[in-house]
């Protein structure tokens, strides 16, 4: 409808998954790496998750799009399956013929082997896709997992890609399904956008669709964000709607109010919603408080409401809506504090100079960058974020703790939890983190070198799997070590490019470290 009056060639926000308009963000990136990864691997299972419109769906188009000649696809998008339909549907996807009418796993099961040894005699590899697998059931996955049995002495001869939501990862946590989650060779979790990409991904698919003017002014970003939380469909539906709007009023561009609008029209008046939900769940934590304690104490019911009410209260104070600088402190002072406890978690004293260069004075390093939420978590270190309270001043913190729902960190002198969503809106993506160099002369590690740096990292590798590392001191970087450096890097989060730079160095340095500070004591090395 606004197509013409904007002078676009096409609609820039549907929500179908056109690889045209894939805007690669550094997460996009490394998901369509982790794909590529697993599509040259010699087999098993390669596993992509992500909040719904994440941008799961169009990185997998666009892997597609980047298949060897020598692969042979089948996509499944509905796996709503029994193990009989989903074999039928495998080989119907692949042109696998069995006999009319069968019903048969095992009749299923000998046709699949049979297609798959005569593809591998041709040199031909074979990729089964799965979108939507959190609707898989064990039974299914377990099927899935014996298709993968078949192998050569080089490679297993069907790999198999998961796509889901990421209840598909606390799925394969389940004991019977443990031996699945080995066989993942590549996993991934795309994040959403961070505040300054969407911008960036709202331009790129205005540019794609032909427009030749701004049409949402830079000033609108961080409410998209806001509104969106950087999920790229909720994104799409909202610049749709926006634009519309827009064109209704007969306006140049999207204006604040416009997209405000838009909002309420796409979430029901979110606002509104958010302030009746809360009441009703402060209402519901306090009934099921007063049943659990009039079952267990026996009290009046008088006695059990106040109680209830005072554990509801003392639960809610818990998680602030938003983290403020006590008023005990100016907030002059929250960057010299914020040091002083990040130093303070690697048993060391802030002197109140240059963190860097202080850090370098007691053998450790500063990470000063840019980033969300996923890459704290895999760096699992203490960091100093550079925050902004509900009057839009600035001012540091120290993140100590983070967990699935909630962050801990260190304000002024006083140690405040908050939600992790009341966090995303405050936080600017800026953090600074110290990491301790690891006893290497080289920056950068790759394949043919040898020396004294290579032996470390042999030994980093070996007791990261927990094996006894080689006693050569001639070590070569080679292929085999590659392989372990790309498989770590995969489940770190990063590009798997096999190379040994200051960020692979960094988390090899800490992966075994039991006198690093941790976000998260309790998350497993990978």
């Amino acid at each position: 409808m606004y197509q013409s009056y904007f002078g676009l060639a096409e609609e820039p926000f549907s929500i179908a998954p056109d690889p045209r308009y894939l805007y690669m963000s550094q997460r996009h990136q490394e998901a369509l790496a982790h794909l590529l990864y697993g599509v040259n691997a010699g087999g098993g299972f390669v596993l992509l998750t992500g909040e719904v419109g994440a941008g799961k769906t169009t990185v997998c188009r666009c892997l597609l799009e980047q298949i060897p000649e020598s692969c042979d696809v089948a996509y499944i998008f509905n796996p709503k399956l029994t193990v009989e339909e989903l074999l039928s549907t495998i080989c119907a996807e692949f042109g696998i013929t069995c006999p009319p009418g069968n019903t048969s796993v095992k009749v299923y099961i000998d046709c699949i082997n049979a297609y798959l040894l005569d593809a591998h005699a041709r040199g031909r590899h074979t990729v089964l896709i799965i979108d939507e697998a959190q609707n898989l059931s064990a039974d299914v996955l377990e099927q899935l997992r014996l298709l993968t049995n078949l192998e050569t002495n080089q490679r297993k001869l069907l790999q198999i890609i998961l796509l889901g939501q990421p209840e598909l990862a606390v799925m394969l946590e389940r004991p019977e399904l443990r031996q699945l989650a080995q066989r993942i060779i590549a996993r991934y979790h795309l994040g959403p956008l961070g505040k300054q990409e969407v911008a960036a991904y709202v331009q790129h698919r205005l540019g794609v669709s032909g427009a030749q003017r701004q049409l949402f002014p830079l000033a609108l970003m961080g409410q998209l964000y806001r509104l969106s939380g950087g999920i790229p469909r909720i994104i799409n539906v909202l610049c749709d709607r926006a634009l519309l709007g827009t064109y209704a009023q007969s306006k140049e561009r999207v204006d604040r109010a416009t997209l405000k609008q838009a909002a309420k029209e796409v979430f029901h008046n979110p606002v509104a919603q958010r302030s009746m939900v809360r009441p009703l769940l402060a209402g519901l934590l306090l009934a099921v408080l007063a049943a659990a304690l009039y079952q267990t104490v026996g009290q009046t019911p008088s006695q059990v409401i106040a109680k209830a009410q005072a554990m509801a209260a003392k639960s809610a104070a818990a998680l602030p809506d938003v983290l403020e600088w006590p008023a005990t402190y100016p907030i002059s002072r929250s960057q010299e504090m914020a040091y002083t406890a990040l130093f303070r978690a690697w048993g060391a004293d802030y002197r109140g100079e240059n963190e860097c260069r202080q850090a370098e004075a007691i053998g450790l390093r500063c990470l000063t960058a840019r980033g969300g939420l996923d890459e704290l978590r895999q760096l699992n270190l203490p960091a100093v974020l550079l925050m902004r309270d509900s009057q839009g001043q600035k001012f540091y913190a120290t993140l100590t703790k983070l967990d699935d729902s909630s962050a801990s960190f260190d304000v002024g002198t006083e140690t405040r939890a908050v939600d992790l969503g009341a966090l995303a809106e405050q936080w600017s993506g800026h953090y600074t983190l110290l990491w301790r160099m690891p006893p290497v002369a080289s920056k950068n590690l790759r394949l043919g070198d040898r020396g004294p740096d290579v032996e470390w990292l042999g030994k980093q590798l070996a007791q990261l799997h927990g094996k006894a590392a080689e006693t050569n001191k001639d070590q070569v970087f080679d292929e085999a070590m590659m392989r372990q450096v790309k498989q770590f890097q995969l489940a770190q989060g990063l590009i798997p490019d096999g190379a040994v730079g200051p960020q692979t160095m960094m988390r090899l340095s800490g992966a075994a470290d039991k006198t690093v500070p941790k976000l998260n004591h309790g998350q497993k090395e990978k």
